[in-house]
């Protein structure tokens, strides 16, 4: 049983276009939504002082994400659509790299699906779904659903 779908969106309107499919779905099986968005780490260095010698400032390695207020804004405002039909709606902004960020939230949040839209136009490479939905059928342990942009 479907209760939980993951959505990741990346604020395009290719990814936009499995909303319609997701809304339906989540309320014919009264399923929560969850939005994702992945954004990019980004390594970095922030200074410390190092107590063993006092007179030197040292570099510690920091990642950070990029984006991330304006990826949760865009999520709030995509999940005021879902909310207003009745629809649970949960938004994470995940830092990382994409297709493997979305597997790993899958798993560890117990979704029971994961629904992308493609890029292509038929066949089975990359090449037609994009990199990234190709990783994601490639590597998902839950089902994936694929929705082809209205042309």
């Amino acid at each position: 049983m479907i209760k939980k779908i993951l959505v990741p969106l990346d604020g395009s309107k290719l990814a936009e276009c499995v909303l319609p499919f997701v809304q339906e779905t989540a309320m014919q099986l009264g399923a929560a939504v969850v939005l994702v968005s992945v954004t990019n780490r980004i390594q970095g260095y922030w200074p410390f002082e190092d107590y063993s010698r006092p007179s030197e400032i040292r570099l510690a390695p920091q990642g950070t994400c990029t984006m991330e207020e304006y990826a949760l804004k865009y999520l709030n405002n995509t999940a005021k659509v879902l909310e207003d039909k009745g629809i649970k709606v949960t938004k994470a902004v995940i830092c990382g790299k994409t297709a493997q960020e979305i597997i790993f939230y899958a798993n560890d949040n117990h979704c029971d699906l994961i629904v992308v839209s493609t890029q292509g136009r038929g066949g089975f490479s990359k090449l037609t779904h994009g990199s990234t939905t190709a990783r994601l059928l490639k590597l998902a342990s839950v089902p994936v659903t694929i929705i082809r942009p209205p042309k």
